[in-house]
């Protein structure tokens, strides 16, 4: 039997560690590969696992980067013919008392969580294998957005049919931003809910893609909410361990054949989360 590949964005803490530790203990003849943007970080993460018995391999990986992506499309193209396990875990948030001004905040939330994940699975997906799973990590705080925005712009959320649909969404929620006025033209005060809208949205579209794609079978495309996690991006209020905020994007990593009716679906607590 082949061995799947499996690699993690924006793994070397956090969600992104439980979801390495999770997967190298139950993905049977599998490669785990923890990435990270900082190459000393990644290495100390995977050795910690080692210590643990688990033996993760480390890639560097700036999702924010362009070349950084496309060099870790070439070395699992090279080094392993394709890739059949991608969570899209590496995100930002700023806090609640963050000193930046609204337009700074969105701009650069927007361009980590939405634009950098839409360039890493556009590299990457190509290389994905049948019966592959991609999981995007988004958040309920996607729907806490939705919930705010104006009927008209969550009409339009409905009616995206491509990713640039998509991606002309973010891009006039940012330039609104920059202009003072996102509120006003029906967009909530939220630039982390807004990017995750973006992923969910996203999600849709790369499964109804993918699901026409008569070259590989059965690959699927999911969304999820971790749960309010203990990590630093919560300043560690969240309730949740790591390793319980890992569970939802590992279910569905691995995802039994015949899960097609899952397929660009959102979850939360490993529970199908529909509300638009």
């Amino acid at each position: 039997m082949t061995q799947r590949v499996a690699l993690v964005t924006g793994a070397n803490k956090g969600i992104g560690f439980g979801i390495v530790r999770a997967l190298c203990k139950q993905l049977d003849n599998g490669i785990v590969y923890l990435t990270a943007r900082n190459e000393e970080r990644g290495k100390e993460a995977v050795a910690r696992l080692n210590q643990e018995g688990l033996q993760p391999k480390f890639h560097q990986l700036d999702v924010n980067d362009r070349d950084s992506v496309r060099k870790t499309r070439d070395f699992l193209k090279e080094t392993h013919g394709g890739l059949d396990i991608l969570v899209n875990n590496a995100g930002i948030a700023f806090k609640m008392n963050a000193t930046e001004p609204f337009a700074v905040q969105a701009s650069v939330t927007i361009e980590t969580n939405f634009t950098a994940l839409l360039d890493v699975s556009r590299t990457l997906i190509p290389l994905v294998r049948s019966h592959g799973r991609i999981v995007q990590v988004a958040s309920t705080g996607g729907k806490w957005a939705y919930d705010r925005m104006s009927a008209e712009v969550k009409g339009r959320f409905q009616a995206v049919k491509t990713e640039q649909d998509v991606e002309q969404l973010m891009k006039e929620f940012v330039e609104s931003a920059n202009a003072g006025d996102h509120t006003a033209k029906g967009w909530p005060n939220s630039a982390y809910g807004t990017s995750k809208m973006g992923v969910i949205a996203l999600t849709k579209i790369q499964a109804a893609d993918l699901a026409k794609d008569k070259t590989r079978e059965d690959v699927l495309v999911t969304c999820c909410c971790p749960g309010y996690v203990d990590t630093d991006m919560t300043s560690h209020k969240g309730p949740l361990t790591i390793d319980q905020g890992a569970e939802t994007p590992v279910y569905l990593a691995l995802l039994p054949p015949g899960s097609e009716n899952l397929n660009g679906k959102m979850f939360s607590k490993k529970e199908l989360l529909e509300f638009w």
